[in-house]
């Protein structure tokens, strides 16, 4: 069924059509639900829920840019909102300037890296606690700037700085003690 069919069918609240939707996305959107989570259930909530904002939201999506664009999107929104609702996030109010990007966190062990699989590092990034976990995927992964994270999460511009450095430096420690033990 071609992806126009099925939103309209989803539009129109056909089951079969949300069935085919869940089977294509569901995939990639707990990839993106394990990121903002503390454990696999929590992800396996948060994917559920997100599902059920999709398909009573659908109307609203006019076909600007891709669907799955869209559904991320949702699903972002849907993990950031469960945040402020579980008041789960530490402030820090240190500013911190000139970070660089997740590539980093692999360029102190040189080779060794190719040892960890995407698979260890993401387990890595979910041991996180939550504040620092949701601004570095934000701004690590999902490319968004401390000023659009700072704004969605409720907090300053220097607490997402601190918070990602801080993620940057638990993740270095951790990628360090995990080639240790290789």
């Amino acid at each position: 069924m071609e992806e126009l069919q099925l939103i309209e069918g989803c539009k129109k609240h056909d089951r079969r059509s949300q069935q085919i939707v869940y089977q294509r996305y569901a995939r990639v959107m707990y990839g993106i639900c394990l990121r903002y989570s503390s454990d696999a259930d929590s992800a396996q909530d948060l994917l559920h829920d997100g599902f059920i904002k999709v398909f009573a939201h659908i109307p609203s999506y006019e076909g600007k840019g891709s669907f799955e664009g869209w559904m991320k999107r949702v699903f972002i929104n849907l993990a950031l909102e469960t945040i402020r609702k579980d008041k789960i996030k530490k402030q820090y109010s240190e500013d911190i300037e000139n970070l660089s990007d997740i590539d980093e966190i692999r360029d102190d062990s040189e080779d060794d890296t190719a040892k960890i699989s995407e698979t260890e590092l993401m387990k890595m990034i979910q041991e996180l606690p939550q504040g620092y976990r949701s601004v570095f995927n934000l701004y690590a992964i999902e490319e968004y700037s401390h000023k659009e994270i700072s704004e969605a999460l409720g907090i300053a511009e220097g607490t997402s700085r601190s918070q990602y450095i801080r993620a940057r430096l638990l993740l270095q420690e951790k990628v360090k003690a995990y080639l240790k033990r290789q």
